[in-house]
């Protein structure tokens, strides 16, 4: 499973705030519903977090193995 609990870290360590990211930077807020709530993303989205919070992808999502991963 892909954890957003890093991004929550790093934002609160930043200038930006969630109303930030939603009326400066265009973040929608469903984006907002998906890291709050571990939903899958795009890449192009991470890429857009890793540039206006100016950190690495991993610290905004970690993997964590997970018995309710769907099976290969």
């Amino acid at each position: 499973m892909i954890s957003y609990s890093p991004f929550w870290k790093t934002l609160k360590n930043s200038t930006e705030t969630t109303y930030t990211l939603i009326n400066k930077h265009h973040i929608s807020s469903a984006i907002i519903d998906k890291l709050r709530n571990n939903k899958p993303m795009n890449t192009t989205t991470l890429n857009d977090l890793c540039r206006i919070l100016q950190c690495k992808l991993e610290e905004i999502a970690e993997y964590i193995p997970s018995d309710t991963d769907q099976p290969l």
